[in-house]
């Protein structure tokens, strides 16, 4: 539905963004575009796409800001209409400037009042341009389930959340509903390779608190409780965002209230018997979340000796196992345990490089399942 209705506050006082941003579009930026077929949006990266801005956020990349996407026949008017509304949006929108000056050395804008034209943070293309930028796809790619681990659940966060404010074109609200959630057989893979990440190193809190290494003992719970807030919001179908809002995300989740104090235990604590006995009490109640999602066959959800050695862990290759013997997708079913890209690597600058992040995953998945997705040049 069209973006409608005022913002009702005072000049200035901050509001979240996406209302900030929808009566924008509404009263500024609409009037602007006349009868040009569009959508308007606001997508993409920003703590308020995600619905976690405060007014911190106002710093920097924050403000009257959005997407409008034309169809490629009206590509070659962008120009026309970035100079249009820089020539004409007010120079403020309730109270706040509407012009971005370029902080320099990351790219970003801050507002700024300005006497002249605006260098406005309306963003004019093409959907399917935005989405090669962003996703290293176009628009009307019919993903694989292969295509989905090529994908950070970063990006798909910030495609899939936000709001939409107009959808003239009637292209991005599919695209949204297409990349809503994973595909079954992806999912139980992606969730497989979460738990397989966690089996990798459950017994390795207690073997380096053994030999006296609590820094070791307690860097590696830390890395487990990281994997553990991940997996829960995967078998909640919410995209972990990126480690900024890792905390908020999971906050939102059901299981929070009883699981929250208990990873801040595991956090806290400066032996590890005391991490671990934090840590099993997580992975059951986890495991009983696995069990009750119906993706797999049940798994005994109770932590156990690993082997002969004094650390009580979960095995947790077992819920990879059966997850991926639920997997009836051969080519899903034919890939090694290194899961997603955003499960096997975690440099930013790579994560955000979408032919870079491809050519990582055509690495590190099997290439007997074929071509996973075209780099692009």
């Amino acid at each position: 539905m069209p973006g409608s209705g005022r913002l009702a506050t005072m000049p200035g006082v901050f509001v979240p963004g996406l209302q900030l941003c929808r009566a924008f579009y509404a009263e500024a930026v609409r009037p602007l575009l006349g009868d040009v077929p569009h959508s308007g949006a606001r997508i993409g990266p920003g703590s308020e796409v995600l619905g976690f801005d405060t007014p911190r956020s106002a710093d920097h990349d924050w403000g009257p800001r959005l997407e409008v996407f034309v169809s490629p026949a009206d590509a070659a008017r962008i120009p026309e209409l970035d100079r249009r509304l820089a020539e004409h949006l007010p120079r403020t929108f309730h109270g706040w400037p509407t012009h971005f000056a370029r902080i320099e050395g990351d790219g970003s804008g801050r507002m700024t009042p300005t006497d002249g034209p605006v260098r406005h943070r309306v963003g004019i293309a093409t959907l399917d341009g935005w989405c090669r930028d962003r996703l290293g796809v176009t628009s009307g790619t019919v993903l694989r389930p292969t295509d989905w681990l090529t994908l950070p659940t970063q990006a798909l966060a910030e495609v899939t959340a936000g709001a939409v404010f107009h959808d003239g074109l009637g292209e991005l609200e599919p695209l949204r509903a297409a990349l809503a959630w994973y595909p079954p057989d992806a999912w139980r893979y992606v969730l497989a390779c979460q738990w397989q990440r966690i089996s990798q190193e459950e017994a390795f809190v207690g073997r380096a608190g053994e030999v006296g290494d609590e820094l070791g003992s307690a860097v590696v719970a830390a890395r487990i409780v990281r994997d553990l807030m991940r997996l829960a919001l995967l078998l909640h179908r919410r995209y972990p965002p990126y480690s900024k809002w890792l905390g908020s995300a999971f906050a939102a989740l059901p299981l929070a209230t009883d699981l929250d104090p208990v990873l801040r235990g595991a956090l806290r604590a400066t032996t590890w018997r005391e991490r671990e006995w934090h840590l099993s009490t997580a992975y059951e109640a986890l495991a009983a979340v696995q069990n009750d999602a119906g993706l797999a066959e049940p798994v005994d959800p109770t932590t156990r000796p690993y082997f002969d050695r004094p650390f009580q862990v979960l095995k947790a290759d077992r819920f990879a196992d059966a997850l991926l013997a639920a997997v009836t997708d051969p080519a899903i079913a034919a890939l090694p345990r290194v899961g997603a890209i955003d499960q096997h690597a975690d440099n930013t600058d790579l994560l955000i490089d979408p032919p870079r992040r491809q050519a990582v995953a055509h690495a590190a998945l099997s290439s007997e399942v074929g071509s996973i997705l075209p780099v692009v040049e």
